[in-house]
């Protein structure tokens, strides 16, 4: 059952983002005082091509961000979707890196900032924080493995059910704010081909089409239309970071 989480914490809780949840109360204390609370507005731009990678970013609740990758005709396709389960921006780095890719802000929610300067200071004091950092990079490279296989193997079908009921189980929230032409972006795909996928989704009762959104009706049914990529990273989420990876809302 997909339960919608909760957009804001109470004063003294943890900020609701799994991977800064999933650490211990000694390893959380070292970020504490450095994190910052701000709301992300869909379309936010984070990191574009070349930019000096200063903060990370840890989307929280229903907040989702987008790695895109600009082809040469102009178009910008997606990699890797991020929610609560994890963060983007020096996750792993030591020192200035420049962002390779676009990040932007898919779906608006609450975010947590974090200086990298003091991540990699807070590392440097303890192998239990650095450890679990470390594993949700291995995660995210996971996913972005996992991406490019079905980038080059699924239909268009199978992707665009595998990205909305990624974003439906992140978010646990049936209304997916997203136009037939962003999710065609997304998916490198022409608009014609995705309305059609969408059309059929419509005709067999799985979702509905509004004014720039989808409201799933099946999710059963859309997940038996989706490849099993999603499952596959679920998967290995569970193996190397147990518990962190959003599951319904949860």
């Amino acid at each position: 059952m997909l339960t919608r989480p909760e957009a804001t914490t109470k004063a003294g809780e943890r900020p609701f983002n799994n991977l800064l949840r999933r650490l211990s109360d000694s390893d959380y204390a070292l970020l504490a005082s450095c994190l910052t609370q701000d709301e992300g507005k869909a379309g936010d731009l984070l990191y574009s091509p070349g930019d000096d990678v200063e903060i990370v970013h840890f989307p929280c609740g229903l907040g989702l961000v987008s790695y895109m990758v600009a082809s040469e005709d102009g178009r910008d396709v997606e990699t890797v979707l991020i929610g609560r389960e994890g963060a983007v921006g020096g996750i792993v780095s030591q020192g200035y890196l420049p962002a390779y890719t676009r990040i932007i802000v898919k779906f608006g929610g609450p975010f947590v900032r974090l200086p990298v300067a003091k991540l990699d200071a807070a590392k440097k004091q303890s192998s239990t924080l650095s450890n679990i950092f470390a594993r949700y990079a291995d995660c995210m490279l996971a996913q972005i493995f996992q991406s490019t296989a079905c980038n080059a193997i699924h239909s268009i079908e199978q992707r665009a059910a595998k990205w909305i009921v990624a974003a439906l189980e992140r978010t646990g929230d049936p209304v997916v704010p997203l136009t037939h032409e962003q999710l065609a972006m997304m998916l490198g795909a022409g608009r014609s081909h995705t309305t059609r996928v969408l059309q059929t989704f419509r005709a067999m009762g799985i979702l509905e089409t509004r004014r720039g959104s989808l409201l799933v009706q099946d999710h059963n049914a859309l997940k038996a239309r989706a490849c099993l990529c999603n499952e596959a990273v679920k998967s290995h989420f569970e193996e190397v970071l147990r518990g962190v990876y959003p599951n319904g809302g949860m």
